[in-house]
């Protein structure tokens, strides 16, 4: 009978840290990442040219992260309805002095197998950089006239594919129709990071 009280007191510290546990990784993918400020109008010296006969979308990702690759599973599925409407870039992030397969990894062969997306590595980040772009899995979209018409995540959180507002937005505004919205949180790890790089690195 004397050890009844350890028993009870030993499972209610079990389930304390089974919920702080789920409290901390349920704030952490739920956590957007740093923002950024997405130019308003696209850049002249940027790698690519804007498209005169559509629109140009570009996402910024680094190639070892392992929110992105629900980014890339929402760009497939993105790109499934308009990549007829749509000139569709990768950016992965390529810091000196990594090996080819740490930029050209998973994600990098994931993304360059979508239909209708051309993928680039970013040395150093300044594609990331001139766009303003700070977390993986950022997205800008241009019109044809250079306009920024969007910029954010298409993802509701760390990690998570499925229905949310970002790839909705982008979605109607190809189809040409007017949204609610024109910005929405990154959820994924900082693109410049250089801690991630080393955290990360095989």
């Amino acid at each position: 009978m004397k050890t009844r009280p350890v028993w009870i007191l030993s499972c209610l510290t079990w389930l304390l840290a089974v919920c702080a546990g789920a409290w901390v990784l349920s704030n952490y993918d739920n956590s957007a990442g740093r923002a950024g400020e997405a130019l308003s109008q696209w850049p002249a010296d940027a790698q690519i040219a804007i498209q005169t006969n559509q629109p140009v979308l570009i996402m910024f990702a680094h190639p070892q992260c392992p929110c992105t690759r629900a980014s890339i599973d929402e760009l497939n599925r993105l790109m499934a309805r308009c990549a007829d409407t749509v000139a569709a870039h990768v950016f992965f992030y390529q810091p000196d002095g990594v090996p080819k397969d740490w930029t050209q990894s998973g994600l990098w062969k994931s993304a360059a197998a979508i239909p209708g997306v051309q993928v680039h590595a970013d040395p150093e980040g300044r594609e990331a950089r001139l766009f303003g772009a700070e977390s993986s899995g950022h997205v800008v979209l241009y019109d044809v006239h250079g306009h920024l018409i969007f910029h954010g995540g298409i993802t509701s959180a760390r990690g998570h594919a499925g229905d949310n507002a970002g790839e909705n937005t982008v979605i109607g505004l190809l189809a040409g129709t007017k949204t609610p919205l024109n910005e929405t949180p990154v959820f994924g790890c900082g693109l410049l990071d250089k801690t991630e790089l080393v955290a990360s690195r095989p």
